[in-house]
């Protein structure tokens, strides 16, 4: 009775809001075979642009190998209550399953606070990247972490984990910003049932690129993973596909100015590289217009060059040579064969990826907005002061 309970619990749990992100991911995908068609008909000699197509309104957004999901949360919420919770009547929303940003806002499979409560991995990597405000994470294997505001999380799921991610709010006199990316990395086959574990790449500990070399000026960069001239990044976890440099994966975040320019150097790898212009910018890339909403991918055997013409913005780089293995994809699994996604809805069943030690799905850290991570091997760590 009890493992018919708790597959009953996980098929609920893939048929809610997970299931609704991963059909967003297959229209993503649907985008991203029209953008590839784009490219045979796009003349590639005097610009580094292969094809654009326009981000959707919701949800998450086209990837190309080696990574499989990306999506931007960028939500106002309201005050804060005392217990963290938004500080205003949640009738009219989908309690367990609200994607509706009502108001600016959305709580997700939040009951109370808005977030992920409990939910499994298996197979592959997320990469969390923080720019304003908190996520509380708390797993199966009894780590957990608070973190944000320039933060990062890189979660290897590997052989399974379940993990909940909930967004505490801690102003009671104004709006609670939340603005994050979620990054999901593959992982190659000899790696993808290796131990679970997650680092953290604390605010000050991730490189940020001045406006005044190479040319470029009224820019910050935050180099997540990857390289940039002699600036290197955080080492990525030991299994990661990113560990190894040849295969040339990197995560930046690009901040410009008005008037902002940057300039993207040529890479030798054979790496896929794309830009995410967020909706709301004026960008011009080698030339070109290029309006917010969309996604550019790029040769990057060329140099590109960014100029804003509009406000202040962003723009996400994700680059990374391809795995080049069949991806089978089942809610929060993803793995290489149909047989091995059953594999790991029986062991899932079976042993719970190690159980859940909380007293609840959707647990959060104190009322103090401390930075702290507690990792699987118990140590605890905290940025410097």
């Amino acid at each position: 009775m009890k493992s018919e309970y708790q597959r009953r619990r996980l098929l609920k749990i893939i048929a809610g809001g997970i299931l609704s992100i991963m059909g967003g991911l297959f229209s993503a995908t649907n985008n991203l075979a029209k953008s590839k068609q784009t490219r045979k008909n796009m003349k590639t000699n005097e610009t580094s642009i292969l094809s654009k197509i326009n981000l959707p309104e919701t949800g998450p957004w086209p990837t190309e190998d080696p990574f499989l999901f990306c999506v931007h949360h960028n939500d106002d919420y309201p005050a804060a209550k005392d217990d963290l919770s938004p500080n205003i009547l949640l009738s009219g929303r989908n309690l367990g399953n609200d994607f509706s940003n009502k108001d600016g806002w959305s709580m997700y499979h939040g009951q109370k606070i808005p977030g992920f409560p409990r939910h499994p991995h298996r197979g592959f990597e997320t990469l969390t990247v923080v720019s304003k405000g908190f996520i509380d994470h708390a797993d199966s294997l009894g780590a957990s972490a608070r973190y944000g505001d320039g933060d990062a999380q890189w979660l290897t799921a590997g052989d399974g984990i379940n993990h909940s991610e909930m967004f505490p709010l801690f102003s009671q006199n104004g709006n609670n910003k939340l603005d994050f990316f979620q990054i999901w990395l593959n992982l190659p086959s000899y790696n993808k049932r290796v131990e679970p574990n997650f680092e953290m790449y604390w605010e000050d500990e991730i490189p940020k690129i001045s406006s005044n070399l190479n040319g470029n000026k009224n820019v910050l960069v935050e180099i997540i993973t990857g390289d940039y001239l002699d600036f290197s990044s955080p080492i990525a976890p030991k299994n990661s596909w990113a560990s190894d440099k040849k295969n040339d994966v990197a995560v930046w975040i690009i901040r410009l100015d008005r008037n902002g320019k940057f300039a993207i150097p040529d890479t030798k790898s054979g790496a896929k590289r794309n830009l995410y212009v967020l909706k709301g910018s004026n960008m011009e890339i080698d030339g070109q217009n290029i309006s917010g909403g969309s996604m550019v991918s790029l040769d990057s055997s060329k140099n590109t060059v960014i100029k804003n013409l509009g406000r202040k913005t962003k723009i996400l780089m994700l680059q990374g040579v391809p795995i080049n293995e069949p991806v089978v994809k089942y809610g929060p699994f993803v793995m290489n064969t149909r047989s091995e996604i059953e594999q790991a809805f029986y062991d899932y069943n079976r042993t719970e990826f190690g159980g859940w030690k909380w007293g609840n799905s959707d647990p959060v850290h104190g009322t103090e907005p401390e930075k702290f991570a507690k990792l699987i091997s118990g140590k605890i760590i905290k940025p410097r002061k």
